[in-house]
């Protein structure tokens, strides 16, 4: 239902060309799906329907364009970014691992930003063989000292940063606090990425073209944002503190514009879609999302392809909010 609302919402999917690039793309991450898709039309057919040659090959087509639907937009961008350095928080799995592959593949230089050091380095060796280079750097989003220590890192090094994307996040999780005691979803998802960007600024005015792509969401259009409880204390609801931090996204990234109009830097909010990945580990238990629900969601490459055509392709709107790869609905 949610995938089918943020379609209605961002009509870019009655496009021709949402529906006529990017197949060898989509049936090379399909496999699955589309298997379980197919396997759901055999069995309605021998159960109730019957095996109409025609009927058959119709509901097998039905059945691929769905999937295409749910799938949403992909870039078809060849933009190479040799030299340019890419900043990705998150980025050891998910869509930031699949954001950082892309970026290596077109010669970028990738900052994987991450908690996890371990699970970064994993992640690199996976990455670099794509091409460009990549490096790891220790970021911990709920600790703003860790947020200060990791750009003064970039800063002291004097690192020109062209792209930077602010992609980790937490959902819908009991409550926590961050190191400073903000709770942990605005904490992680607005305020160090906040901290974050300001601190980097000066690192991506240095006159070439540069921008700055922070993930939202479709949940953006549920929060509601109280600044003498943004902590969600007097009542925590999961839920909600999740829809206030990225609509907090969405509003920083139209103020971002305003202050850096006039300037190389490029802003941008994106909804990614509803993407099988960890984050949704608090919603439901792992054989559900891992077997079931995961036919209803994109692939983490698929849920990267609006952040990689931000970074490449998009020009910045006056909405600047981009779903499947095509300006959306703030």
């Amino acid at each position: 239902m949610f995938a089918v609302i943020s379609r209605i919402l961002y009509p870019n999917w009655l496009s021709i060309a949402f529906f006529t690039k990017g197949w060898g793309l989509f049936f090379s991450e399909e496999i699955y799906n589309i298997s379980v898709f197919i396997g759901i039309v055999f069995l309605w057919h021998y159960l109730i329907a019957g095996f109409a040659v025609t009927s058959v090959l119709t509901n097998i087509a039905i059945a691929i364009g769905t999937r295409r639907y749910l799938a949403g937009g992909l870039c078809t961008s060849s933009k190479k970014l040799t030299g340019q350095t890419v900043i990705i928080t998150g980025a050891n799995g998910g869509i930031g691992k699949e954001t950082a592959r892309d970026m290596c593949r077109r010669g970028a230089n990738v900052i994987l930003a991450c908690r996890d050091v371990r699970k970064a380095e994993a992640a690199k060796l996976d990455i670099q063989a794509e091409g460009g280079s990549v490096q790891v750097r220790k970021l911990d989003l709920s600790s703003l000292q860790s947020v200060r220590d990791f750009a003064s890192g970039i800063i002291s090094d004097n690192i020109k940063v062209h792209i930077l994307i602010n992609n980790a996040g937490v959902m819908m999780c009991p409550y926590m606090e961050t190191t400073e005691g903000f709770e942990i979803q605005m904490g992680t998802n607005h305020l160090g990425h906040f901290l974050l960007t300001n601190l980097l600024l000066p690192q991506m005015k240095h006159g070439q073209p540069a921008r700055i792509i922070s993930l939202s969401s479709l949940a953006h259009i549920g929060g509601k944002l109280d600044l003498n409880d943004l902590n969600n204390k007097k009542s925590y609801d999961k839920i909600q503190a999740y829809c206030n931090s990225k609509i907090a996204n969405v509003l920083f990234t139209r103020q971002l514009a305003k202050q850096l109009s006039g300037t190389n830097i490029q802003v941008f909010s994106v909804h990614p879609g509803l993407v099988y990945s960890n984050l949704g580990r608090y919603l439901m238990p792992q054989f559900v999302s891992d077997y079931l629900y995961c036919v209803m969601q994109k692939t983490t490459l698929e849920g990267a392809q609006t952040t990689i055509y931000c970074a490449t392709d998009a020009h910045q709107h006056s909405e600047m909010y981009f779903s499947d790869c095509a300006v959306g609905w703030a």
